[in-house]
């Protein structure tokens, strides 16, 4: 369904899915989760967190429907629940690409550079 066709209590959704996408740590998760789930305690690894801040990020983006979590004797391992955020992030990531690249060569433009 297109945005425009949204009820204003659905946009709020919408605003609050990409809030929890506003983080970088929370990227990192996505990106991370991308090659397979892992536990809290990888994911604390890897991303250079305790395991408490890391459970506060895995909580908001599975409340978000974003990733998944599974309980295995004293382990929770998390996974992506909706691979569609990598297309919506790669497609964001691609127009901030063409907007550096435009900046930078106007910069050079101006500065003779190039």
């Amino acid at each position: 369904m297109p945005m425009k066709d949204l009820p204003p209590e659905a946009l709020g959704q919408v605003a609050a899915y990409f809030q929890a996408l506003s983080e970088p740590t929370r990227l990192r998760i996505l990106n991370i989760l991308h090659d397979g789930e892992r536990s809290v305690g990888e994911l604390a690894q890897l991303c250079n967190c305790t395991a408490a801040n890391i459970s506060r990020h895995l909580s908001l983006l599975a409340k978000h429907g974003l990733v998944t979590r599974e309980g295995r004797g004293t382990s929770v391992y998390y996974r992506i629940a909706d691979e569609s955020v990598y297309a919506l992030c790669d497609l964001v990531c691609g127009s901030i690409a063409q907007q550096l690249e435009r900046s930078a060569q106007r910069h050079a433009m101006f500065t003779g550079a190039g």
